[in-house]
């Protein structure tokens, strides 16, 4: 005897009923796929706008561009690719250019990020 749920009268049939829940469960989960793409995208396109500005002296610009970033990964839970990560100050939130505002050192098998602005520094360790 399949699993029947009484509801407000109503007799509903378990099986017939997990199919349901489960592709309203796959829907929801593309749609957030889909907006964690486009907000990876974007992330891209800020980084790269962050550096034509940065060279054009618009380093204000720049680093507001670097706060939306942050912003962006957090409201979407996306992961800034390493590569990029490294170019934003995790205190200050500036957009760091080696040798412009930012001083990089290799010590070992760590790398340090100085930040000019602040003065923070962001160790990452290599093989």
């Amino acid at each position: 005897m399949p699993l029947v749920v009484v509801l407000d009268k109503t007799e509903i049939n378990i099986k017939i009923l997990i199919p349901i829940i489960k592709m309203r469960s796959k829907q929801k989960y593309s749609v957030k796929d889909e907006y964690k793409e486009i907000a990876l995208g974007r992330i891209h396109e800020l980084f790269k706008q962050a550096d034509i500005q940065f060279h054009d002296n618009e380093k204000e610009l720049a680093n507001r561009y670097m706060y939306l970033v942050r912003r962006l990964a957090m409201k979407y839970k996306v992961k800034i690719p390493s590569e990029l990560k490294r170019q934003i100050c995790k205190k200050c939130l500036h957009y760091l250019v080696a040798g412009e505002n930012a001083r990089v050192r290799t010590t070992g098998k760590v790398i340090v990020y100085s930040c000019k602005d602040c003065g923070h520094q962001n160790r990452i360790g290599y093989k």
